[in-house]
């Protein structure tokens, strides 16, 4: 195996490493049921080279060593699953590259459905932003930063509420900073945020239940807060224990728990347990239990799964001289019972049940379909990691209600679309959150997944709280009846019945009788866009479930097409119809009020 050091980044030989699923001695309890591995039937166009991400249509994009003139890669390529809703023998292509080579870097998909990514511990990003939209599979550049010599790095980044990125920035002329801007998708523009108290660089963010972002202040026990409602940066409850190691000032993966609590995985064999206070007030640290075998986190890849364990890949905590140490091997966490479990099976023939490599090598991804999906940077053989558990209650999301408002686009409402984790963790240098909702449609042994986008929320943990997406479906879908499940980081809703238009792909905006909505949910105003053949006074109204008009305003029309903005102050959340009457007769369609 020939290494390429330059930092921690290491890149494997081509020489493909193969799998064998072997039992190894156990390591484990007697008794203890633990997922298996499973490679896919087809290796990548490239060697991975990082973060994976779950696009909304159920496919992965796996960020790539290929294409760029370094070693870093500006190449993605995408993995769709089959007929049958198989990863395993899903099939690769390879999208449009971005602009930028990076390697280590923020990433969040949005709430329209398109991936954001910003910086890069190595490449020619460092301080350059994209955005990629899987439909036109193009790649925008984003404004530069406005104070000069700010750069992003491999920084940390989280979703906010209303759907702006929350955007952490490393260094400015090489130095730390504590800079953090917020990026605005519906103007792609950075604005300033208030800074935070300590140094995020390395740290990793976690999303709390309230919706404020946590994390531990670099080489410190000193925690800190953003609550988005006050746009403010707060001091938090100090840990009992270091999450950073003295030689790298790395640390590992975070999670919210399914009882409430947040696990903080350290690089030096330590752990941590938060609990949130739910209000701004300060949460509370404990101890957590000690990684077993000297073993730690410098930044490893994790995954929360559907059975509320975590899959950790975990190495030796550092050492002088060596922060990231070879080998690396499996645990899952129980957090019931407060204890690490050693993984018996191991994705790799290597003659032991560990792998030589660095655990920062790993990455880890949730899919829909309740599997996790594994790659290691250097390798084009990736691996599906099955967990033994059945998917917990609590992670379960609930279908409401199904509103067609296109022929091929309809508004699902219901409950825990988000699910009650982020998905996959790793630490400062990627974000593969999967906390948002997926579509998937069954019919037979056939599998089809919508695309969905305009997510009310990607708040953890939401309880009752209604939830909406839209969806589109796809053109290849065949026309019948179908079993819809929502799926939130693997958790699928109990299925409801949808029926499909025969044709899909052309929706009636032009024709009369049609009105468009946008945006849809909203929860201040609405634009409202409709044709018609006649011209003269018409009528809006909004009626609520029980027929009862909650609002109505008069206007007047031309010929052709026609807008209007129709204010929602005042108007309670839920389900409401549109009408518009004129002369041609009624229009009608379907609103959520969020």
């Amino acid at each position: 195996m020939t290494l390429f050091q330059t930092g921690k980044f290491i890149k494997i030989s081509r020489n493909r490493l193969l799998l064998l699923l072997l039992n190894m001695m156990l390591f484990n309890a007697p008794g203890y049921a633990q997922g298996t591995w499973t490679p896919l039937s087809s290796s990548a166009p490239d060697y991975n080279q990082g973060v994976m991400i779950l696009l909304s249509d159920g496919s992965v994009l796996a960020k790539t060593s290929g294409g760029s003139d370094d070693v870093y890669g500006w190449r993605w390529d995408k993995l769709v699953p089959d007929i049958h809703g198989s990863y395993v023998n899903g099939t690769w292509y390879v999208i449009n590259p971005m602009s930028y080579s990076r390697l280590y870097f923020s990433s969040q998909l949005l709430k329209d459905g398109t991936l954001y990514v910003a910086g890069g511990e190595y490449g020619h990003g460092r301080a350059q932003a994209e955005r990629y939209n899987p439909i036109t599979d193009e790649w925008t550049m984003l404004p530069a930063l406005t104070i000069a010599a700010d750069t992003f790095s491999d920084a940390n980044s989280e979703i906010l509420p209303d759907g702006r990125v929350l955007q952490a920035v490393v260094s400015n002329h090489g130095f730390a900073t504590n800079h953090v801007v917020i990026f605005n998708p519906a103007t792609n523009t950075y604005n300033a945020a208030p800074p935070t108290l300590g140094i995020a660089n390395e740290s990793v963010w976690i999303k709390l239940p309230d919706n404020s972002i946590l994390f531990v202040d670099i080489n410190s026990m000193h925690s800190e807060r953003y609550i988005p409602s006050l746009n403010i940066w707060k001091r938090d409850a100090d840990l009992p224990v270091a999450l950073y190691d003295i030689y790298g000032s790395e640390t590992g993966a975070a999670f919210m728990l399914p009882n409430g609590k947040a696990f903080f995985i350290g690089s030096t064999s330590t752990t941590a347990y938060y609990t949130p206070s739910g209000d701004t007030s300060n949460g509370t640290w404990t101890a957590g239990p000690v990684i077993p075998d000297s073993l730690g986190a410098p930044d490893a890849a994790a995954a929360m799964m559907v059975d509320g364990k975590i899959l950790c890949a975990l190495s030796p905590t550092p050492v002088l001289d060596t922060v990231f140490a070879s080998p690396t091997v499996y645990y899952e966490f129980d957090y019931l019972t407060d204890s690490f479990t050693r993984v018996v099976q191991i994705p790799y023939i290597v003659g032991d049940s560990s792998i030589n490599m660095p655990a920062y090598m790993t990455n880890m991804l949730c899919l829909p379909d309740g599997n996790v999906l594994y790659a290691s940077q250097g390798s084009d053989q990736y691996y599906i990691y099955t967990p033994a558990g059945a998917p917990l209650a609590a992670g379960k999301p609930t279908v409401n209600e199904l509103i067609k408002l296109e022929c091929d686009t309809f508004l699902v409402t219901g409950t825990l679309f988000n699910g009650i984790s982020e998905g996959a963790s790793y630490g400062d240098d990627w974000q593969m959150n999967s906390n948002y909702p997926i579509v998937r449609l069954t019919r037979n042994d056939s599998v089809y997944y919508c695309a969905t986008y305009n997510w009310t929320s990607t708040g953890l943990m939401r309880g009752s709280a209604l939830d909406s997406t839209q969806l589109v479906i796809p053109s290849t879908v065949p026309g019948g009846t179908y079993a819809l499940q929502l799926v939130a980081n693997g958790n699928a809703s109990d299925p409801v019945s949808i029926n499909i238009c025969p044709t899909q792909g052309v929706r009636n905006v032009g024709a009369a009788h049609s009105i468009t909505v946008f945006p849809n949910p909203a929860n201040d105003i609405v634009t409202l866009g409709f044709n018609t053949r006649s011209s003269g006074a018409y009528t809006v109204k909004l009626i609520d479930i029980y027929g009862r008009t909650a609002r109505s305003q008069d206007a007047v029309a031309v010929i052709g097409d026609n807008t209007c903005p129709f204010p929602l102050n005042g108007i309670p959340k839920g389900v409401y119809t549109i009408n518009i009457r004129n002369a041609d007769g009624v229009y009608t369609t379907k609103l959520l009020v969020d």
